[in-house]
């Protein structure tokens, strides 16, 4: 799965650090860039679907494991306790942080209102329509992926049968959505939990079809990844190729390329998080300093490697002093409290039948 996570570090910086920076510049300065900067410029923000096919089959491959042959799958690790401070020390921590630096620096903004406060407390910011740009704005998604792992825990706990049921839902609903509702371009507000869906479970099932996935030519997936990329859909949403063609090819693909896995791969994994959350206000300031910046392609290459290096720096901060210390202590204090629970149980029914004895 190493390899996986530099996929999702490699998609952070498309958001990041080609897609949204499109506003520091001039239009004039954007339209004279290259195609593929072009692309990403206008299909960018597809990358976050990228990111719900990944967490999906991670997940998948992380929590479920087989009961017995043929059998189905069932959650790896205990509870569904354990299985939500898991995601909440690793989500929410950085979270808060970031909402909290967002709200001291932008506290003029009118959308950060406190409704918009409680909804990015409680991490519902992604299915208010008002409040999804507000504050932190990206981290819409991660409400989003939320919804997501609580479908797919409560499934998984379910037994097989009903992890297939809530994995073909919430497939077929996405896909309803898009068929009935999408509209061409994007980002549309309306789209997000269809999207994260749509991109979650499709990668859980990726996972499950992983063995005959891997006898796949890599040929045939990159014409399906070119497909997925170049198919115009009309006055329909392009999200639907880019979804169930392309970026599942490249998750294949990429499973395949050992400098996936290298060290600076995973260094950008490992704060692929904080890259996506942290971008966000720096990006908000830099425009407000500097407006619009007039130019050409040398000041698009100056000001965008600028700007990367400040964001890359601020999310290996943001992950060696918040947001891995904030993970550790949470899953040590549960643990403790785990333990303690477990010693508990154990000594009350001995120390029931001493006292008994003793009688």
């Amino acid at each position: 799965m190493t390899r996986l996570d530099g996929l999702r570090g490699l998609a952070a910086c498309g958001v990041a650090l080609l897609y949204h920076p499109q506003s520091l510049f001039a239009p004039d300065v954007n339209a004279a860039l290259p195609g593929l900067l072009r692309w990403f410029q206008h299909w960018g923000w597809t990358l976050v679907d990228l990111f719900f096919l990944i967490s999906g089959y991670i997940f998948a491959h992380v929590y479920l494991i087989e009961r017995s042959p043929g059998q189905g799958y069932v959650l790896r690790r205990g509870t569904l306790e354990s299985f939500a401070v898991a995601r909440a020390a690793r989500l929410y921590p950085l979270h808060l942080v970031m909402l909290l630096v967002c709200g001291v620096v932008f506290l003029d903004d009118p959308g950060n209102t406190p409704l918009a406060l409680m909804a990015h407390l409680f991490m519902l910011q992604g299915f208010v329509g008002w409040v999804g740009h507000s504050f932190d704005g990206p981290s819409w998604s991660i409400s989003v992926e939320c919804a997501c792992y609580v479908l797919f825990a409560l499934g998984a706990v379910g037994g097989r049968r009903t992890l297939q049921r809530v994995t073909v839902l919430a497939i077929l609903g996405a896909l309803l959505h898009f068929a009935v509702q999408g509209r061409a371009g994007g980002p549309w507000v309306g789209d997000g939990l269809p999207r994260g869906l749509l991109g979650f479970f499709l990668g859980q099932v990726l996972w499950h079809a992983r063995a005959r996935l891997r006898h796949a030519p890599s040929m045939l997936l990159l014409c399906l990844m070119a497909i997925g990329i170049s198919l115009d859909m009309g006055r329909m949403s392009s999200l639907l190729p880019l979804s169930l063609l392309a970026w599942p090819a490249l998750l294949l693909l990429a499973l395949r390329l050992k400098i996936m896995g290298s060290a600076p791969m995973r260094w950008l994994g490992d704060r692929s998080y904080a890259i996506y959350l942290v971008h966000w206000p720096i990006l908000m300031l830099g425009e407000q300093r500097f407006g619009h910046i007039p130019g050409d392609g040398t000041t698009w290459i100056v000001v965008t490697l600028l700007y990367s290096a400040l964001v890359l720096l601020a999310a290996d901060v943001s992950f060696r002093y918040i947001e891995g210390p904030a993970r550790h202590a949470i899953r040590a204090v549960w643990q403790r409290r785990a333990d303690q629970r477990a010693q508990r149980r154990v000594a009350g029914p001995s120390g029931a039948s001493a006292d008994m004895g003793g009688a």
